[in-house]
């Protein structure tokens, strides 16, 4: 922890600095952790890439907070649902790139993926299906496969789905 705050601050680079903010996130104390996410934000606020970045990483958090820390994130200063690289940064690293809290037993992570994709639906009904990708591999998920077969089904039945969407939806439950 010790070494990953000093590259966080020293480093001359932000491959390294972002590698220690990762670090800490995922295994600093809870206060020091948001001490550091919130610091390297007020450092990096004007640096868009930078911050889709952080974003990322809390994404990616593989702690029990982690979906409560996305829901709040989504009405932070710097996330836009608008955006698709703010969308992609934060639901879309959570759903491809956060297997253990994404995947969680009791359907919390599909249930907000499908919410999300439903307001996205007529923002942007691409980034809304492209979304749709880690839940088109349903059958594999032995346990969950129920779960997210029926967050599917339940796309279809709604009014106005864009043709993007429906699309990905029909033939993942073929």
């Amino acid at each position: 922890i010790e070494l990953a705050q000093g590259q966080l601050t020293k480093a001359d680079n932000m491959t390294d600095r972002l590698a220690a903010l990762r670090l800490l996130a995922f295994y600093a104390d809870p206060i020091l952790r948001e001490s550091f996410l919130s610091t390297f934000y007020e450092d990096w606020k004007d640096e868009v890439l930078v911050v889709n970045q952080w974003l990322q990483v809390q994404a990616s958090m593989p702690d029990e907070e982690c979906l409560d820390r996305i829901k709040n994130l989504i009405f932070h200063e710097a996330f836009d649902l608008h955006n698709p690289n703010k969308v992609r940064s934060l639901i879309g690293c959570y759903a491809q790139n956060n297997p253990i809290q994404f995947h969680r037993i009791d359907g919390a992570g599909y249930r907000f993926l499908i919410q999300k994709i439903i307001e996205l639906n007529s923002i942007n009904p691409q980034v809304a299906a492209r979304l749709l990708t880690p839940l088109t591999k349903w059958r594999t998920y032995i346990g969950r496969e129920i779960i997210i077969k029926q967050q599917l089904e339940e796309l279809t039945y709604l009014k106005n789905l864009s043709k993007d969407v429906y699309e990905v939806v029909t033939k993942s439950l073929e």
